[in-house]
Parts: C-alpha cells; sequence; structure tokens
C-alpha cells in the first residue's frame, strides 16, 4: 500500500508540474478539511484536532473540531455535536446556534449551513462584536438548501446535496437577491479571499472557476486542475492550492 501511494504521489506531482508545482505537506498527516484564507491556514485532522500553520509547523489548538475556517470574520469552527465556537484571544467561546458547516471568507460577516442543509448568514456587527456569552447573535436565515457554503468578496457560492452549484450577492447585513444556478457539480466549494472560487467533485476532481471579476461574479465557465489521485478538499489563498487526497496526502500547489 505505501509503495502504491507513493507512485500515485510521484504520477500526481510529475502531472500537475506543467501548471501546477505542488509538494507534499509532510508535517502534517490525515486532514480532513482544511481553509486559508488572509495569510493563514488553519485545518482539522480525521480525530477532529484542529491546527493553525505557522511557517512550516502546525501548531495544535484547543478543543476538537470538525470543521474550521478563517478570513476576515476571525477564526471560528464547529464540532461533531454542531455547536459554534469563535477562536478569541487564544482560547474557543462558544457561540449560539448549531451548524455543520460555516465560513469566515466574507466581509467580515459567518456563512453556514446546519445539519437539515439550511443556509445562515450572520452580520458583520455580530460577527466582529461577539466576544462570548452576551453578546448577540441574530443568525438569519436564507433561502433554499445547501450542504457547503463559502464566501469570498464578489459573492458567496454553495453546493447542495445534489451536488449543484448557485452563487449568491450577500452584503454584510446579510442582505441577498436569491440564489442564481451555476453550470456544472462540486461536491464542495471554497472561495479564496481574492474572489477565486475551487472546488471538488464526487468523483475527486479539482476544478477552478475562470473568469470571476466583479463585475461578473459568476465567472466564465470551469477549468480542470488535474490530478492524478482523488482529493476530497481544496482551499487557496495568496497563489497556495493547498488540496487533501482521499488517501490522507496533504499537497501545497503554486501556479
Amino acid at each position: 500500500m505505501r509503495a502504491t501511494a507513493a507512485v500515485l504521489l510521484v504520477l500526481c506531482l510529475l502531472t500537475v508540474s506543467h501548471a501546477w508545482d505542488c509538494q507534499e505537506v509532510v508535517n502534517i498527516k490525515n486532514l480532513m478539511q482544511i481553509d486559508a484564507g488572509l495569510g493563514q491556514v488553519v485545518a482539522t485532522d480525521t480525530s477532529q484536532i484542529p491546527y493553525y500553520l505557522v511557517g512550516d509547523k502546525w501548531i495544535r489548538l484547543p478543543g476538537s473540531l470538525k470543521h474550521i475556517t478563517v478570513g476576515p470574520a476571525g477564526i471560528w469552527g464547529v464540532n461533531k455535536d454542531y455547536a459554534i465556537y469563535k477562536y478569541v484571544a487564544g482560547n474557543w467561546v462558544k457561540a449560539e446556534g448549531l451548524l455543520k458547516q460555516l465560513d469566515a471568507g466574507g466581509e467580515q460577516f459567518i456563512v453556514g449551513a446546519n445539519m437539515n442543509d439550511t443556509p445562515f448568514c450572520l452580520t458583520r456587527s455580530a460577527t466582529v462584536g461577539y466576544k462570548g456569552p452576551g453578546s448577540p447573535l441574530p443568525w438569519t436565515g436564507l433561502p433554499g438548501a445547501v450542504k457547503y457554503y463559502s464566501c469570498g468578496p464578489f459573492g458567496c457560492w454553495a453546493v447542495n446535496k445534489n451536488d449543484d452549484i448557485y452563487l449568491m450577492s450577500l452584503n454584510q447585513d446579510c442582505q441577498n437577491n436569491g440564489w442564481s444556478h451555476i453550470d456544472g457539480k462540486l461536491s464542495m466549494i471554497e472561495v479564496a479571499t481574492d474572489g477565486s472560487v475551487f472546488g471538488v467533485n464526487s468523483a475527486g476532481q479539482v476544478y477552478t472557476r475562470d473568469g470571476i471579476t466583479a463585475s461578473k461574479p459568476e465567472g466564465t465557465g470551469w477549468s480542470n486542475v488535474p490530478m492524478y489521485m482523488p482529493m476530497k478538499h481544496v482551499t487557496y489563498d495568496l497563489g497556495r492550492l493547498w488540496v487533501i487526497s482521499n488517501s490522507g496526502f496533504t499537497m501545497v500547489c503554486t501556479h
């Protein structure tokens, strides 16, 4: 098995070398999910241990989380019981509500989806001002049903249980114009703080959305990022594409 994995890794690195230069992240194993934003990288592993990247060292954070996010809204996470936490002054502070996934990539506001795939938004003032119990948390329910939800400067992207892709214009007060359907199928999707969009489909293939601008937030089409190993999670920030394979490898790629 080890030999096979090594061969697959070499094939993957050789194949993407013409477009992306990918290197295995050797000092972390068995990551489940990763998120990058504003020069920061956080992750959780299959044991639900959260990490924060400092230089090339992964620093273990306190607590147990199944999903973690970093961005203009700070560092937030959810645990296996869907409880929500914000990282404040070196500690996790519990927040009101229940979500299975959330994202801090919007303009200092939070979005997420609960266990029933109901999407929610937390306004910028409530997100930034939250310091602990007693701080107001007016979660705003949004239309539709999504299983994964991520925001950036030009809009919020989401996928539903059928892997259909949607885009919403959402402001810091959670005002929106509803969802617009986007072509393609993805099982998870992430929006970078520069507006770039990457995702993974059910076959483990990685895609990026081309042509995204402030005046054309939906972009123009999807391009495959070739990998010879099925991937399960992806995130992008400051020219670095982080990918986690189904077999437990984490790689960082530059274009």
